[in-house]
């Protein structure tokens, strides 16, 4: 194990100080482990194609943060791991037929040219978070505050066949459980 370190503790500092094959190096000695993270859960080869390049330029903008004594195999594994989960999520939701409106209405709230990493990690996390309450408090949640009309509580509720009355209370227990699910 102190070879792979001080291996994978070359490769950073290298990479680091712009040593000319550095990044070769690493691509050579990760690639295939990245890669095989999407695949081994099913992805395509396309989509563990887009994960693997998204996990390297994660890579390239944390290595002045990266420690000098991380496991980069297990580094990469992880964010591979996180970005595959994020892409069956996404396609679940896409497949369920609301991750779309959910999604673009989250993203329209952005303002334009702000599209960097923790801005799409939180979108992500949101449009998670909504996944995981359900149904009825996702289209809740959705129609309140993603919905760019801003619909009032009675077009709310018209839409989603609820009493006037409920929306406010209801609206208050999906925040209390979206709240709770992120939290886990």
């Amino acid at each position: 194990m102190k070879v792979v370190i001080r291996l994978d503790r070359d490769l950073i500092l290298d990479c680091r100080n712009g040593h000319l094959g550095a990044w070769q190096r690493l691509l050579d000695r990760y690639e295939r482990l990245v890669f095989s993270v999407p695949r081994r859960y099913g992805l395509s080869r396309e989509d563990a194609a887009d994960i693997t390049q998204l996990t390297f330029t994660i890579l390239f903008q944390s290595m002045d943060t990266l420690s000098e004594d991380s496991t980069l195999g297990a580094w990469l594994t992880t964010v591979a791991r996180r970005h595959t989960w994020r892409r069956l999520d996404r396609k679940r939701r896409e497949e369920a037929g609301w991750y779309g409106s959910s999604s673009e209405s989250i993203l329209m709230l952005t303002p334009t040219g702000t599209e960097d990493m923790e801005r799409w990690e939180l979108t992500e996390w949101l449009d998670y978070g909504l996944y995981l309450v359900g149904k009825p408090c996702r289209d809740l949640l959705s129609a309140l505050y993603l919905d760019p009309n801003q619909p009032s509580y009675a077009e709310v509720a018209a839409r989603l066949g609820m009493a006037v009355g409920s929306v406010g209370p209801t609206r208050i227990r999906c925040l209390k459980r979206l709240r709770r699910v992120l939290g886990e």
